[in-house]
């Protein structure tokens, strides 16, 4: 079972994202309203995903890119309900896997999440 941390500023979104998780078969390990509390999670269980709301991404705390310097497996997942396409170039830059949309719809959630960890395995395949 993939274990995951959430970080987003909104209880309602994480527990939201958590029972979507849950459901769909994930152990979410943590939870938390900021970037650094996340990253202290992320050091602790050593998660495969990680989701972390936009705001969190921008709090300058260059989360995303210590978690590229220290786990480069782990994978970024970012969360928004706003995409356009200079914001998920920047966050793409910045070393995110993937995005969950809000509000969440459980089925495009675990959809993208399967189809990200797919596309790191066939890549990795490849790579040997």
């Amino acid at each position: 079972m993939l274990k995951a941390v959430i970080v987003d500023a909104s209880a309602l979104s994480r527990g939201l994202l958590n029972t979507v998780l849950t459901d769909g078969g994930y152990d979410v390990v943590g939870q938390s309203h900021t970037s650094s509390q996340g990253f202290a999670l992320l050091q602790k269980y050593q998660p495969q995903l990680f989701c972390i709301a936009l705001e969190q991404m921008e709090d300058g705390s260059g989360v995303v890119e210590q978690i590229r310097a220290q786990y480069p497996k782990t994978l970024v997942f970012m969360l928004s309900g706003a995409l356009d396409a200079a914001t998920l170039q920047a966050a793409l830059a910045r070393g995110v896997n993937g995005f969950i949309v809000k509000p969440f719809r459980a089925d495009a959630v675990l959809k993208t999440i399967r189809a990200t960890v797919l596309a790191l395995v066939k890549r990795q395949q490849a790579q040997s």
